[in-house]
């Protein structure tokens, strides 16, 4: 007797369903640069129309991280999509190139059409969000790679930038201002202590229950999707000479904002300068952990810093305020390495 595809656990006509489930939020993205449709051997983006000297691609790659064992737990998969989009063109957003496409890859054991058709209308929100196009991706069908229920999920965006536009920190010098804007939350990053402070079962910490701190139940706050910055800081910087972006990721405050400083350059930052959020005060009493390994952990409640002239930092809050950010002055660059907390 024969042995299948499907008797071995695939099953393609699952893979085709979910594709057709999928098209109308992959569609939604698109823009007159997209060439052709989903369902090619690769995505086609057209540059011809970008009006550049010497046009450079950036690309970015992350994925979503432990985070996700808490959408598998709340069976809540609209969200985690924007969280990989987020990872990926906040951090190419910060070169100031603008996101062009993205591209996603989606593992699981077995295949259920209806949740990566749910998974993707997240990321096609994410795209909008950022003004990229979904090109394509990969659904991967795995069995006995991952339990029942549960899957991966990975992105890559590419974004251009003109070459004389580039931001990369070169022209930071000691007293130079740095400016933060708030955070959605935990983001996408800490989450493998986030889940040992408050565990991943449904019993876990009572992880349903609303929480009158927090004003809100904490599987719903552990789940908040990461902010999209592009709009924002590509309004800046159309408007402000940035001399460096930070997208405050895994390492916290202590490991990226040093990543855009040139040699000789450090800072100094004032944790006072703005409301840090509650759901971090909590997991620092849960951790007992101090500041320090807290800050080189999480965001804190700031998602992205900016640095630039002192003279810009006023109007840098006000065209970031204006863009609907929340923005605070939070330090200032010194001679010297890394980041001292005050």
């Amino acid at each position: 007797m024969a042995i299948s595809y499907k008797d071995s656990g695939v099953d393609v006509e699952r893979g085709y369903k979910a594709v057709e489930l999928m098209k109308k939020h992959v569609q939604s993205t698109f823009d007159g640069n997209v060439l052709g449709d989903i369902g090619s051997f690769g995505g086609f983006y057209s540059i011809a129309g970008e009006k550049m000297r010497q046009p450079v691609l950036v690309a970015g790659t992350d994925g979503v991280g432990t985070k996700l064992k808490y959408a598998f737990l709340a069976n809540k998969h609209d969200t985690i999509g924007i969280d990989a989009v987020a990872m990926c063109v906040n951090d190419i957003v910060c070169q100031g190139a603008k996101p062009l496409f993205f591209l996603d890859y989606f593992a699981t054991g077995k295949l259920s059409p209806e949740t990566v058709a749910t998974v993707v209308s997240g990321i096609a929100e994410g795209c909008r969000l950022s003004g990229c196009a979904l090109i394509g991706g990969e659904t991967a069908e795995m069995p006995g790679f991952y339990p029942d229920g549960e899957y991966d999920l990975a992105g890559f965006a590419v974004g251009i930038v003109d070459k004389e536009d580039v931001i990369n920190g070169r022209d930071i010098r000691p007293g130079d201002a740095l400016v933060g804007i708030a955070s959605s939350g935990i983001h996408s990053n800490g989450y493998s202590l986030v889940r040992r402070l408050f565990g991943d079962s449904a019993n876990s910490h009572d992880l349903d229950r609303y929480d009158d701190r927090l004003k809100d139940k904490v599987l719903n706050v552990l789940l908040t999707p990461t902010k999209i910055y592009v709009k924002s800081v590509l309004r800046l910087i159309s408007e402000v000479k940035v001399k460096g972006i930070a997208h405050i990721t895994g390492g916290g405050f202590i490991e990226n904002i040093p990543r855009i400083f040139p040699e000789g350059v450090g800072c100094a930052i004032d944790k006072s300068a703005y409301p840090v959020p509650e759901i971090f005060k909590i997991m620092q009493e849960k951790s007992g952990a101090d500041d320090g390994q807290f800050y080189n952990t999480f965001n804190m409640g700031i998602g992205m810093v900016f640095c630039v002239a002192e003279k810009d930092a006023e109007k840098t809050i006000a065209v970031l305020e204006a863009a609907g950010e929340k923005a605070y002055r939070i330090g200032e660059t010194v001679a010297g390495k890394g980041v001292s907390l005050r």
